[in-house]
C-alpha cells in the first residue's frame, strides 16, 4: 500500500513557542513519519528534526514515541466517536442516520489520510497494536455505529444478512474507499463525491428495504 506522507525533512531549530501550538506541530510531523517509516523506523530525533525542535524539546511534551503514538489514536477515535454519537442521537430515521454516519467517517478519513492510514490501514498500521485505552475507544465508535444498523434490522428493512454483517459490510466498503484514495492518490478517480454518493446509494439501496 503506497503512502501519503511527505518525505521527512530537516528543518532550521524553531523558537520556543506556544506549548499547545508546539504540541500539534509534533503530532502531526509524527503522523507523517509513523506513516511513511512505519512505528518501528520512526525515532524522537527524526520526528524533532521535522518539526524543528531539539530532542530535548520534544521531550518536554511527550515521554517517549509511544505516548505521541496513543495521542494521536485517541484524538483520531474520540473525534470519530463525537460524530458518530451526536448523528446518532438525532431525531431522524435510522438509515438517514446510517448514512450520516458513513458519509461523515468518510469525509472525515478523506480530510485527514495520514491519520486514518495510521490508525485504520495495513494489517497492522504502526507494526504494533493500539495503544492501551484507545482499543476500547475504537470499539465504542463501531458499537455506536452499528447500534444504529441495528435499528433498521429492528424494523425488518434489510434485504439480507444480520444486523451484524450489513454494519460490517456497510463499513468495509466505506473504508475501501478511503484507503485507497488516501494511499493511491495519483490514481485517476472519479469525482470524489460522486465515488461517495455512489458508494452510499449502491450499498443502501441493495441493503436496505424502502
Amino acid at each position: 500500500m503506497g503512502i501519503v506522507a511527505t518525505a521527512t525533512r530537516k528543518t532550521a531549530r524553531k523558537a520556543k513557542g506556544d506549548g499547545h501550538l508546539r504540541r500539534a506541530e509534533i503530532l502531526e510531523a509524527a503522523e507523517r513519519i509513523f506513516v511513511a517509516e512505519g512505528y518501528e523506523g520512526a525515532t524522537i530525533r527524526k520526528i524533532a528534526d521535522e518539526v524543528g525542535v531539539s530532542s530535548t524539546a520534544l521531550y518536554m511534551h511527550f515521554q517517549d514515541k509511544g505516548c505521541i503514538l496513543a495521542e494521536i489514536c485517541e484524538r483520531t477515535f474520540r473525534q470519530l466517536l463525537t460524530s458518530n454519537s451526536d448523528i446518532a442521537a438525532r431525531p431522524l430515521d435510522a438509515v438517514v442516520r446510517t448514512r450520516m454516519m458513513l458519509e461523515a467517517y468518510m469525509r472525515w478519513g478523506l480530510a485527514h489520510p495520514n491519520s486514518y492510514q495510521l490508525v485504520y490501514c495495513g494489517r497492522s498500521p504502526v507494526a504494533a497494536p493500539l495503544p492501551e485505552g484507545t482499543a476500547e475507544l475504537s470499539r465504542q465508535c463501531y458499537d455506536t455505529f452499528a447500534g444504529v444498523v441495528r435499528e433498521v434490522a429492528a424494523h425488518g428493512r434489510l434485504r439480507t444478512g444480520s444486523a451484524g454483517s450489513a454494519a460490517q459490510a456497510l463499513w468495509m466498503a466505506c473504508h475501501g474507499l478511503v484507503a485507497l484514495m488516501t494511499s493511491r492518490p495519483n490514481f485517476d478517480w472519479a469525482d470524489r463525491e460522486e465515488l461517495m454518493t455512489v458508494t452510499l446509494d449502491g450499498m443502501l439501496h441493495g441493503l436496505v428495504i424502502d
